[in-house]
């Protein structure tokens, strides 16, 4: 995946989520009367970005999966307000996760921002999870000049995040316990980075697997465990981890190696790989048995019926 300016081969792949009805029905705005050429004059002013930033987000063979906005960039009060659409069939795949930080990061680091805000109508119930979910800032107080332009717009739930803030400082996911590996810096010489089994993770180790030269897009997991203990990491690349047990279905992206999720009860995963040959690896308790496979997804949902 990747951010770059928003070129004429976009057009059409703009246009189909623009007249998506289950991508714009919770957006502001007329997209379902926008032509090709309104987009095309959009592309072409959008190289202009005195006051509005709008990149593509993409994948790593350059296709158009959605549009990333820094708008009404205010230098006054460096703040600018984040936006975002994308293809249906990019949804669940990474790709909002994916732009939503690369432009928060470029706000701060490249152009200067202090703080980027945003808005969703209360009723687009998936967004208000999504953001909820990751501790953005609830913002209570908004500025006159702001709220001047949703004037015609109620039932609105503002975010904010601030430079120096910590994306997706989450302790758990889907009840599964998020933890930092112990790692070590050195000068111009990387990190080094370790865990040991009883002190740092739960259970004593008795496996350890990796998987790699994973292409991006590609879906693997599906499965959940009765009885083992596993740690999951990615020491290179990004993966987006989907979890489901009693306590829910969440994900998380895996892009940090020292970010690791434990889990310790029967849990349903998925794994999307985000980045070719992107490496996932897996400390476990117990040596490979087969009979602790569950594969049918029914069945793991009667399983944690009975395990509860």
């Amino acid at each position: 995946m990747r951010l770059r300016n928003l070129e004429l081969k976009d057009a059409s792949f703009m246009l189909e989520w623009m007249h998506d009805e289950s991508v714009v029905k919770n957006l502001r705005g007329n997209f379902r009367s926008k032509t090709i050429e309104d987009v095309k004059k959009f592309i072409l002013a959008s190289q202009n970005k005195k006051y509005d930033i709008h990149l593509a987000i993409t994948t790593d063979e350059d296709e158009y999966m959605g549009t990333v906005s820094l708008k009404n960039i205010d230098r006054e009060n460096d703040s600018a307000e984040f936006a975002i659409s994308i293809r249906k069939s990019a949804m669940g795949r990474g790709f909002s996760w994916y732009g939503m930080e690369e432009i928060i990061r470029k706000a701060f680091d490249e152009y200067g921002l202090k703080s980027v805000y945003w808005c969703v109508s209360k009723s687009n119930k998936r967004a208000v999870r999504f953001y909820d979910k990751h501790n953005f800032h609830e913002v209570i107080d908004v500025s006159s000049k702001i709220l001047e332009r949703y004037k015609d717009v109620d039932d609105l739930k503002w975010y904010s995040v601030l430079k120096g803030d910590v994306l997706d400082e989450r302790k758990y996911v889907a009840g599964c316990k998020v933890i930092h590996i112990k790692t070590i810096p050195t000068v111009k010489a990387g990190e080094l980075s370790f865990f040991e089994t009883t002190h740092d993770i739960p259970f004593e180790m008795k496996r350890m697997y990796y998987i790699s030269k994973v292409p991006e897009g590609t879906r693997r997991g599906f499965h959940a465990h009765k009885k083992l203990k596993q740690l999951l990491f990615c020491p290179y690349g990004r993966i987006q981890l989907v979890l489901e047990n009693q306590h829910g279905r969440e994900e998380i992206e895996l892009s940090d190696p020292s970010i690791g999720v434990v889990i310790e009860e029967p849990t349903w995963r998925e794994m999307l790989w985000l980045q070719t040959d992107s490496v996932l690896c897996v400390a476990a308790s117990e040596f490979y048995e087969v009979e602790d496979y569950i594969r049918d997804y029914n069945e793991f949902k009667e399983y944690i019926k009975i395990d509860n």
